[in-house]
């Protein structure tokens, strides 16, 4: 595996003409001569030519961003100069006026087998597509508006495809080559490291920004940046993410599941009574958790006065009947919760986020086959907002190749190792963090996604070393898995976020033992 990594890190990505960055962004001296580097375009490639656009957008606090747009792809190529593949990238640019370097970071979602469409349409990126909470259906309006959320103010922003997602493809057919958490790490590093190179943009402060799976991923490209192609980053924003899939991936069985999961339960029964959960709001339900719910369920179904105990305790914070919690001894199922939340109203929950719910379709069976409301019902309108962007704004038309949004098949088909022990991102995580000890580290969560329940990254943050302090927090926000999508949320992760950014750059160039400790976030 170790040398089928190193192979395809080896992979080249053929040169494409840059997008011209003049003195402005801090990248060469004013006067120094340069030349454009030649174009060398292999055979066999699908996607069209980059192109290049001008913006601006005003947002509602009336400042106005203008900014470069450029839509295309870099094609990676083997020793011999063969195309193996093409990734897909929106990157967003400004100049900078202040004559350093202007930070740009790497954006990337999950899945595996999602495109970066949720990043740079619902979060981040300049624009954003208006659709939350009730508002979200396949049929919602697609228009995009002024993102007040996004980072554009404070760095330039890319969005990357890996291969089977948006418009990134395998010159054979064959991506499944692609699929495995190796391999993956390896290509987006490259590819970061090339687009890097061919914009001149080596001399920038660089960070990653990863959401759920992309989270994870986030670690490990760190890692082969830093060790494999000598490329630093500044800062790792993850979102939503797993970091350790033992964790989260165990049999009903196993205590531990149901400890991580049980502080969202508690949030969603905070918000369905109206009020707005919050860290202290839940650190009675983190240390029941942790605590006499685990003690109980250790006890196991066959202890009546446990099961009666976690009954009366778990239903009291979870906001569910009793005897709900008393037929499975304790041991709630996110998609049991789902429909309980709802089964008054025919209703069923988004495990993404339990403030979105939808209409069950068979509510009287014992069991469903419901589509996550949040999930599934964004697909259809993200996919044609994504569509309509590139062609209509950006100018990159690509007619002949469908735009996979949520590619299942990169799901199915991902390898996920062949070792004993479930895949873990944490030990790369530590690894980046011992090895720069100017490197910060943001892990946002929202506080009723039940598909990677913030307590968990809680529990496993917890077991990292210190690093000198401050340098690794936690922030949580009121929404889930796509917390961005609530205003208020939206706004305070782009405050913590600019605040990471700038630490970051404050400690660029200074000992790591001179640097002021900061606590993590409430």
């Amino acid at each position: 595996m170790k040398r089928l990594a190193l192979g395809l890190a080896a992979l080249l990505i053929a040169t494409t003409p840059p997008l011209a960055q003049s003195a402005s962004h801090g990248e060469r001296p004013a006067g120094e001569a340069r030349r454009p580097p030649e174009a060398r375009a292999p055979e066999g490639r699908k996607l069209p030519a980059d192109a290049v656009t001008e913006h601006s957008v005003t947002l509602p606090d009336g400042r106005t961003l203008a900014f470069t747009a450029r839509a295309g792809s870099l094609p990676l190529v083997d020793e011999s100069g063969k195309l193996q593949a093409e990734i897909a990238f929106i990157a967003y640019t400004m100049p900078n006026r202040e004559g350093a370097p202007r930070p740009v970071t790497f954006a990337l979602n999950g899945g595996p087998g999602a495109a970066s469409a949720y990043l740079n349409i619902g979060a981040i990126g300049p624009w954003r597509l208006p659709v939350e909470g009730a508002s979200i259906s396949p049929s919602a309006p697609i228009g995009l508006v002024p993102n007040d959320g996004t980072w554009l103010d404070f760095t330039d922003l890319v969005f990357i495809d890996p291969v089977g997602t948006g418009y990134s493809r395998a010159a054979d057919g064959d991506a499944k080559k692609y699929w495995s958490i190796d391999a993956d790490a390896s290509v987006l590093a490259s590819a970061i490291a090339r687009w890097l190179r061919t914009n001149e943009r080596m001399a920038s402060p660089k960070f990653f920004v990863g959401e759920s799976y992309g989270g994870f991923r986030g670690p490990l490209i760190a890692g082969k940046l830093q060790e494999e192609i000598g490329v630093g980053l500044s800062g790792l924003v993850l979102l939503s993410p797993v970091l350790d899939f033992g964790w989260l991936q165990t049999p009903r069985t196993t205590p531990w599941g149901h400890v991580l999961k049980l502080p969202s339960f508690a949030a969603a029964a905070i918000e369905r009574a109206g009020g707005t959960p919050t860290r202290a709001a839940l650190a009675d339900a983190e240390a029941y958790a942790t605590g006499p719910y685990l003690a109980d369920l250790l006890k196991g179904p066959s202890d009546t006065a446990a099961v009666a105990r976690l009954a009366d305790r778990v239903g009291a914070l979870a906001g569910l009947d009793p005897d709900f919690v008393r037929r499975q001894a304790g041991r709630l199922s996110a998609s049991g919760v789902q429909r309980e939340i709802g089964r008054d109203t025919g209703r069923v929950a988004s495990a993404y986020d339990t403030g979105v719910t939808g209409w069950d379709p068979d509510p009287t069976a014992l069991s469903s086959g419901f589509e996550d409301p949040l999930l599934t019902g964004l697909q259809a309108p993200l996919t044609s907002a994504m569509i309509a962007l590139y062609t209509e704004r950006l100018n990159w038309k690509v007619p002949d190749l469908r735009y996979e949004l949520l590619n299942g098949a990169v799901n199915r088909g991902w390898t996920w190792g062949g070792g004993r022990m479930a895949p873990e991102a944490l030990g790369a995580l530590r690894g980046a963090l011992a090895l720069d000890g100017n490197l910060r580290v943001l892990v946002a969560h929202g506080f009723t996604d039940l598909v990677t329940p913030y307590f968990a990254s809680k529990l496993l943050i917890d077991q990292m070393p210190a690093f000198g302090g401050g340098r690794l927090s936690l922030a949580v926000y009121p929404g889930g898995h796509m917390f961005y999508s609530r205003p208020d949320s939206r706004a305070a992760f782009h405050a913590d976020a600019a605040d990471l950014f700038a630490r970051a750059l404050a400690a660029r160039g200074k000992p790591p033992e001179d640097q002021t400790t900061r606590k993590d976030l409430p």
